[in-house]
């Protein structure tokens, strides 16, 4: 299993690594495009069988301690939660294994109940394809995808459990 996480993350990074140079972004919902959170911790991962999709939830510091304790309904201000989303294809070599394929985008929640208090305390932003084109349709949008877990604070992700050792 070990060995299973680290081949997938491994792979993920090697994707992240392709999709995030050379490319001058502007902002998506007003938000500028995070930094450095290639190097963010991970927090789930997610496979929508629905668009065939798979997803690597990161959070920076503030979220991934929260999520190691479990403080996620709220979670605290100044959590940014990262998604990470590949159409998923079958390893060539292992029929059961599914691999990020072609990215389709990367997309943030930002934590400010204060600043973003008209969206029920969360900045929203997405940046579609490899040329990481804002998308801007509107925060509503990403609101109203996410009203079947507005009372889990707007966030689909239930965070992947760690094990621990005492």
């Amino acid at each position: 299993m070990k060995f299973k996480l680290s081949f997938l993350v491994s792979l993920i990074m090697v994707g992240l690594a392709s999709v995030a140079t050379g490319t001058e972004i502007t902002s998506s919902h007003n938000i500028d495009y995070p930094t450095g959170w290639q190097n963010w911790s991970s927090i789930a991962v997610s496979h929508r069988t629905d668009n065939n999709t798979l997803r690597i939830i990161l959070g920076n510091k503030t979220a991934v301690d929260a999520a190691r304790v479990g403080q996620t309904n709220p979670w605290p201000d100044g959590a940014m939660l990262g998604k990470v989303v590949w159409k998923d294809i079958q390893l060539e070599n292992w029929e059961e294994a599914t691999v990020p394929g072609q990215f389709v985008h990367v997309e943030f929640m930002i934590k400010d109940s204060k600043k973003y208090s008209n969206t029920y305390g969360w900045g929203w932003a997405r940046w579609v394809g490899p040329d990481l084109k804002p998308f801007n349709k509107g925060a509503q949008t990403c609101i109203s995808c996410h009203t079947p877990v507005q009372n889990r604070d707007w966030v689909f992700t239930d965070p992947a459990p760690f094990p621990t050792i005492e």
